[in-house]
């Protein structure tokens, strides 16, 4: 019987941080103003919460416990955010940017998993599926991020 402990350790970790994304995007979409924005952040928390569902079914398999709560620290961040939002109020400018730093937050903790050569091959193959969200998400909020400085 091969030692899963740190395939489960690592999906373990990267389900916790998916799961914050989740509630990042679902607090996100309830916060902006625009319509559209709400409605991207809505689509990207589904496809995240399918990401972290599918990670976790991969936990179950190697005989894990699957993660389901997110990170402690991203509770410290949401906390600071509803902070931030009190003194300042909501502006989808700020919402957005905080979004994508979310996102290169996410997308650091895939990339380092997919360098990870100690993985077996099923826990590589469900980290790359969920890397194209991953990888997907980044891209449309940075390019986002990016519009709404040019205007």
């Amino acid at each position: 019987m091969t030692d899963t402990s740190h395939d489960i350790r690592t999906l373990n970790g990267l389900i916790a941080t998916t799961i914050d994304s989740v509630d990042g995007y679902t607090d996100a979409a309830k916060d902006v103003k625009n319509g559209r924005f709400a409605t991207m952040f809505t689509s990207r928390a589904s496809e995240r919460r399918k990401a972290a569902t599918d990670l976790q079914a991969v936990v179950s398999r190697l005989g894990g416990n699957p993660e389901d709560d997110g990170t402690i620290l991203a509770g410290a961040h949401r906390t600071f955010l509803d902070l931030k939002a009190a003194v300042t109020g909501h502006d989808d400018k700020a919402i957005v940017n905080e979004v994508e730093r979310g996102e290169d937050h996410i997308k650091a903790k895939f990339e380092d998993a997919l360098k990870d050569d100690a993985l077996g091959a099923e826990v590589k193959t469900a980290i790359q599926s969920a890397w194209t969200s991953v990888k997907a998400g980044h891209d449309e909020m940075r390019d986002l991020k990016h519009s709404m400085e040019t205007n």
